[in-house]
């Protein structure tokens, strides 16, 4: 079965800078993949590629087995994408903005009044969808934005860091519809600068950086390549720093990190709670007080700091100004930000 979502050594610079450098990344179909990394790596200027926002220098792609640059307005008839910010119109009541994108579609006034009524129930929006939508909260805006992008019940998914700027409570909200999504069959390519994002809701993770894939694999084989795991120490005498590193080593399967303002040591370790039982046995034998101890994951900054050398930094990078010089003018359709939802802030 070919994959639902393929591109091979897409190119696609700005000026002198080089945003996608041989991207080549496969979704097979009803499966989710994450595309992890910072600001500025390349992730937003792939989905546009791939859905035809924008056009590659070199290289091709298909999604759902049509070539994305031969048969643009056939992808885009088969796709929802929903943006970083939410293309949603201000002035349009939450129902009239989903009639609006299925009368877009052509469905008949009927069918689309219908679809809005079942998406804006599935949302929990029904008791917001007479109401204009610059009235919405950050998290309905963005319910609303998803809710849009699957009006035509698309098979594949775009989803552009679709939690970003969320609190916790509509970010959990999101992966619950997401994750239906999936189990009713829908591909999906999600970007996200969240770890913990990829780590629930994709089955494969494709870390990229630079305009590169540089990893892939899932979440728990990429924090494996890393150390799977990070014995934390915060020692209460700076003086015992240089003790306490002694005292860690038998257990360290790497370089310790010492941060010596907050007396904090992290050491990757192999082991779990047993690891962690064995450091603090030995720590009080040499009667070294502690203020902290725990075991934890790998973080998103770890895993950057790892493969590129650097920690996956907010600060937006040129792809910004790039791709803003040449988004392309006019509504590409439902699938689907233009220049309303995609020029209001930074790209990925």
């Amino acid at each position: 079965m070919a994959p639902a979502i393929q591109a091979e050594n897409l190119v696609k610079t700005f000026g002198d800078v080089r945003a996608l450098d041989g991207v080549s990344l496969d979704v097979p179909e009803g499966t989710v993949l994450g595309l992890l990394g910072p600001n500025g790596a390349g992730k937003t200027t792939t989905v546009r590629v791939l859905t035809t926002l924008l056009q590659p220098d070199s290289g091709r792609a298909t999604v759902a087995g049509v070539d994305v640059l031969k048969h643009p307005n056939r992808v885009r008839s088969l796709i929802g994408l929903s943006g970083q910010y939410a293309a949603v119109d201000e002035y349009l009541t939450g129902r009239e903005n989903l009639q609006m994108v299925g009368e877009l579609y052509q469905m008949s006034s009927r069918d689309a009044k219908a679809r809005a009524l079942e998406l804006l129930e599935w949302f929990n929006l029904t008791e917001a969808m007479d109401r204009t939508a610059k009235t919405y909260s950050g998290g309905m805006r963005r319910r609303l934005d998803l809710a849009a992008a699957l009006v035509v019940r698309p098979p594949v998914m775009f989803l552009d860091e679709p939690t970003t700027g969320l609190d916790p409570r509509n970010r959990l909200a999101l992966w619950e519809v997401i994750e239906t999504l999936v189990e009713q069959g829908t591909t999906l390519l999600l970007t996200t600068q969240y770890l913990e994002e990829a780590d629930r809701l994709a089955h494969d993770i494709a870390v990229v950086d630079q305009g590169r894939v540089i990893a892939r694999g899932s979440a728990d084989r990429l924090k494996a390549q890393i150390g799977g795991e990070r014995v934390e120490v915060v020692v209460h005498r700076r003086d015992d720093l240089a003790e306490a590193v002694a005292a860690l080593a038998p257990y360290a399967k790497g370089d310790p990190a010492v941060e010596k303002n907050t007396r904090r040591i992290t050491v990757p370790v192999s082991g779990g709670a047993k690891v962690l039982a064995d450091v603090i046995r030995e720590l009080d034998a040499r009667s070294i007080e502690i203020d902290d101890i725990g075991l934890r994951r790998p973080t998103l900054d770890d895993v950057f700091l790892s493969l590129t050398g650097h920690a996956a930094e907010a600060a937006a990078e040129a792809e910004e100004t790039g791709e803003q010089q040449t988004r392309p003018a006019g509504r590409p359709g439902r699938g689907h930000q233009d220049g309303r939802g995609e020029g209001r802030g930074k790209d990925a």
